[in-house]
């Protein structure tokens, strides 16, 4: 569930890479460098979508075989492996949402992301073994078609050989050239593997390459630090972790699935698992995702708006009596917000504001550190000019017309319903929310479940909480992205199929 991107121009940006090391207890540390957060990429890519996408792969017969799989927008943790003899190096996601392992391909010519990034090339190894078998897969920007080869993988000291891998031919859509990774990991079970390919964590384990059947990840959420976290392959590394983690089996459906036994809001149950609760613990995702109903009720009680919300009111406070007087005094309203300088201007009239945010982000890569924040500004102005000459035709009073803006500003629908932000002056006064796993209480603080990301010399507090509702049978479902996995040194126990959580250590 997850996918990388960004334009040549803007590979000077910042990534994580990995550095890899074996050492004499046997167990293979990966070394993560962590992307530093940029508000517009998280707005614009549609968080919302991560797992409703399919992944597909052609049999020889060809029938498809369908596996869940989200887009990796929002992935924030790389790391290097090397494909080949000698190894050729790329940066990849470590995805214990999906199963397969891809990179760009040699032979994909007419595609900008294989272009700005690493491409896998055949002739160059001595290891490499033709397979051919042409596989699909389907993201919610567009579509990669590849085929199927296999060939030796370095992940640091260790070599897995004939690793049976995807080389991507055609990255159909430009989102991924943005990314910063070249390909993603699949660290989840073979029953999600496209083509019932063997995944590559099960090959390490099955040529004996590691000390004990589980992987565990540390990731560290401290902007300041250098060091993104650490994958350890064979085990787990104790200075990463406090006590002891507790454990919770696997439920059996092909995912790193758990049961989730409570949820709860300021240590009260919601009710919402009396019934029972299942949730994907995943690593190639950035936010907690759950169903609609039970985040909209989490971020109500944590004072979390909509972004329209928070920039009409921001407009409204700070501009209201420049407003009013500016527009008692006849200012023509299809002017205003140009004239104070909160819509941008081109030879003395207002541009075209762009209807599509996405879009503009996309198109106009140099300006991805403030397009969104000045379009929220430029339609919260537009809305408030909207809002004071409906208040005026009614000859309401100031104060009347006030009271009647600010009413609509904290009801206005949220065109980007998925992230809400908060007043980040209000943390200290937000609630914890908690699951109980394992007979265990889990708690996030305010300071875990909040993301703090630096735009132009802002700082914007986000919800890590978004919606996601997922249909029965699968569903209702959580997925534990890396704000839980910050919070909790989290143990894949392939050997014992569960999933355990300590409390993770600076």
């Amino acid at each position: 569930m997850g996918e990388k991107l960004l334009l040549v121009m803007c590979l000077c940006s910042c990534i994580c890479c990995l550095a890899a090391a074996s050492s004499s207890d046997g167990l293979v540390r990966l070394s993560l460098k962590k992307r530093r957060l940029d508000l517009n990429r998280i707005v614009a890519t549609r968080i919302k979508e991560n797992i409703k996408e399919t992944l597909t792969a052609l049999d020889d017969d060809g029938v498809q075989s369908v596996v869940s799989l989200k887009n990796y927008f929002d992935v924030q943790y790389y790391g290097e492996i090397g494909i080949g003899s000698p190894p050729q190096k790329f940066s990849v996601v470590f995805d214990t949402g999906s199963s397969n392992l891809w990179v760009p391909s040699s032979h994909c010519y007419f595609s900008l992301p294989c272009i700005v990034h690493t491409s896998y090339n055949s002739s160059q190894s001595s290891t490499y073994l033709e397979i051919g078998k042409p596989c699909k897969i389907h993201y919610g920007s567009g579509t990669i078609l590849g085929f199927l080869s296999g060939d030796n993988v370095e992940i640091g000291d260790l070599v897995v050989k004939n690793q049976i891998f995807v080389e991507a031919t055609k990255e159909g859509s430009l989102m991924l050239a943005l990314a910063k990774f070249d390909g993603v990991l699949g660290l989840g079970f073979q029953d999600y593997s496209v083509g019932n390919v063997v995944p590559l964590w099960h090959s390490m384990v099955q040529q004996g390459l590691v000390v004990e059947k589980m992987f565990s990840f540390w990731f560290n959420k401290d902007p300041t630090y250098i060091e993104g976290g650490e994958i350890v392959f064979g085990g787990l590394d104790q200075k990463h972790f406090k006590g002891e983690h507790t454990y919770v089996p696997v439920t059996p459906n092909g995912h790193w699935q758990i049961e989730v036994q409570e949820f709860l809001i300021k240590n009260n149950s919601t009710g919402f698992c009396a019934a029972g609760c299942s949730a994907i613990v995943d690593s190639g995702t950035a936010f907690i995702a759950g169903p609609t109903a039970i985040v909209t009720e989490i971020n109500r009680a944590i004072g979390a708006k909509g972004f329209m919300n928070m920039e009409c009111r921001k407009v409204v406070t700070q501009y209201w009596d420049l407003m009013w007087e500016l527009f008692v005094s006849g200012l023509q309203p299809n002017k205003f917000c140009s004239s104070i300088g909160m819509c941008p201007t081109y030879n003395g009239t207002k541009q075209e504001r762009p209807r599509n945010t996405i879009k503009m982000v996309v198109g106009k890569k140099k300006e991805l550190g403030t397009a969104v924040s000045e379009n929220l500004v430029c339609m919260a102005c537009e809305l408030t000019v909207t809002w004071i000459r409906a208040g005026l035709k009614h000859n309401k009073t100031k104060q009347k017309v006030l009271e009647y803006v600010q009413k609509l500003c904290d009801n206005l629908p949220n065109p980007l319903s998925e992230l809400q932000q908060i007043d980040c002056g209000q943390m200290r006064n937000m609630p914890s929310v908690s699951f109980v796993m394992g007979n265990k209480t889990f708690h996030l603080t305010p300071e875990q479940y909040v993301l703090k990301v630096e735009q132009d010399h802002s700082t914007f507090c986000i919800s890590g909480f978004i919606p996601l509702d997922v249909s029965p049978p699968q569903g209702p479902l959580w997925i534990f992205g890396e704000i839980f996995m910050e919070a909790y040194h989290t143990v894949f126990d392939f050997g014992n199929l569960r999933v355990g959580f300590a409390e993770a250590a600076c």
